[in-house]
């Protein structure tokens, strides 16, 4: 028979409602931060995209398990095609922060000119090293700063995923930080 047997931190958990109430009280309030982003998203984007795009309404999911951990995210603008990929993907990782996320892939890849952006001296940038474009962790195989590519190495990547993140614990500056980010990536385009 396996293993019941629960250690005293998972037996306070397990006989602790209130941690899961208040954790899906985080959730919802994630959610209607999300919601409120997709508004203001919505409004912002509407000049600098193309028809395609902007007839898809943004769209936010969770989970409970990305590497164990639980996830909302928001896709506006979003558009999902074997080829061709053009989003901004805002996301909220249980544990470890906030991101947002400028992911081109295909027809929409050369829309953004990262090599000018990076002439910017933007350092708390982050570019995607990953060859699998489906990772959102910041691990140094997944993203690494943006001032660390070469010019050359971003000309050969076949998708961009131009991604920024905030600290939890910086909670309160999270929709600043969200709003100002989404209005700097509709500008590389």
């Amino acid at each position: 028979m396996a293993n019941v047997k629960l250690s005293q931190r998972e037996l306070d958990l397990v006989t602790n409602a209130d941690f899961i109430l208040t954790k899906n009280k985080i959730i919802t309030k994630v959610y209607d931060l999300f919601g409120e982003m997709s508004d203001y998203a919505v409004k912002e984007a509407n000049n600098f995209l193309e028809d395609e795009i902007k007839i898809i309404s943004p769209k936010i999911s969770k989970g409970e398990n990305y590497e164990g951990l639980p996830w909302v995210m928001l896709d506006y603008p979003r558009y999902f095609t074997e080829k061709d990929v053009f989003a901004i993907r805002t996301y909220f990782w249980w544990g470890n922060y906030f991101s947002i996320t400028l992911q081109l892939k295909g027809k929409f890849r050369n829309k953004l000119q990262v090599a000018n952006f990076k002439l910017q001296e933007k350092p708390d940038w982050y570019l995607c090293c990953n060859k699998n474009e489906w990772q959102y962790h910041f691990r140094n195989d997944n993203y690494k700063l943006l001032n660390e590519f070469s010019e050359e190495e971003i000309q050969q990547l076949s998708f961009i995923k131009l991604a920024k993140k905030i600290p939890l614990h910086q909670w309160d500056d999270v929709e600043i930080f969200l709003k100002e980010t989404f209005e700097t990536m509709l500008g590389l385009l």
